[in-house]
């Protein structure tokens, strides 16, 4: 049996390794480190070669049936990513994409947001990954980061839109929330909340800005460019176990992230 070889690129020290308990001291802790293991010492050197981002889609395509290669550089995708219909709903001066992937549902859970000025992106986050989320609960985070997000820009007196494909979340703040609060956040009968504590942050932080934003539903998988950033950015997330809400460092390639795995 070949010896198992490890590449870091973000840790306390970077390049490649053979040995697991060495790796673990220099990723522990670490809410942004990068590494992934590999079956032969010149794949793993070809793979450190790359970015991470390439070596992640290179095995979300081996792992959905892709053809086996020698080389991270060999297995980076091939396939045209999604035609992008519309780049963003621009109408606002910043339009914030948040999305939520969960996989299975209840399972591993992460979320994602593009941030764009008028219709450019320019920043991307992932992370808030639980074990033991749903599809809804990392919805609403994505909700409930947006609107952390959106106050400076309000400050800043721009016009902010949030864009969520998530019906279920946006009608929670929108729509349910107040008569909830009113009842002593019960549904009719008593009945209980599923993910109250985060609809609770979602709703305090909505009612302070409501009239300085604009909650908009999209289609999801509708090739809406921001959409589907926000959710590469969640999947993203989700195969990385990634806590922490996390800037995403790599070039902001729109292409490239697109061709990354989807929810």
């Amino acid at each position: 049996m070949s010896k198992k070889h490890y590449v870091i690129w973000k840790g306390l020290k970077t390049g490649v390794f053979d040995s697991w308990p060495q790796v673990k001291t220099l990723i522990d802790g670490r809410s942004d480190a990068q590494y992934m293991g590999f079956d032969s010492k010149e794949i793993a050197e070809a793979a450190f070669k790359e970015t991470y981002t390439r070596a992640l889609m290179a095995r979300s395509l081996q792992k959905s049936g892709g053809n086996k290669a020698s080389s991270t550089k060999s297995q980076a995708p091939k396939s045209t990513p999604p035609k992008v219909t519309n780049r963003s709903v621009s109408h606002s001066d910043i339009n914030i994409y948040c999305d939520g992937a969960c996989s299975p549902n209840p399972g591993k859970a992460g979320t994602g947001i593009a941030v764009y000025h008028g219709t450019t992106p320019t920043t991307l986050y992932y992370g808030l990954y639980d074990a033991n989320g749903t599809n809804n609960s990392a919805e609403l985070l994505g909700m409930l980061e947006a609107f952390k997000l959106a106050l400076p820009f309000i400050e800043q007196n721009k016009t902010v839109q949030i864009l969520s494909d998530s019906k279920y979340s946006i009608d929670c703040i929108t729509k349910w929330a107040a008569g909830w609060k009113k009842k002593g956040w019960t549904r009719g009968k008593n009945e209980a909340i599923k993910n109250l504590e985060v609809i609770q942050e979602c709703f305090e932080r909505y009612t302070k800005i409501k009239n300085n934003i604009t909650i908009a539903h999209v289609k999801g998988h509708a090739n809406i460019e921001g959409n589907e950033l926000a959710d590469r950015m969640a999947v993203y997330a989700r195969l990385n176990s990634t806590k922490d809400l996390t800037v995403y460092s790599e070039k902001l390639n729109v292409a490239d992230i697109l061709a990354m795995a989807s929810g």
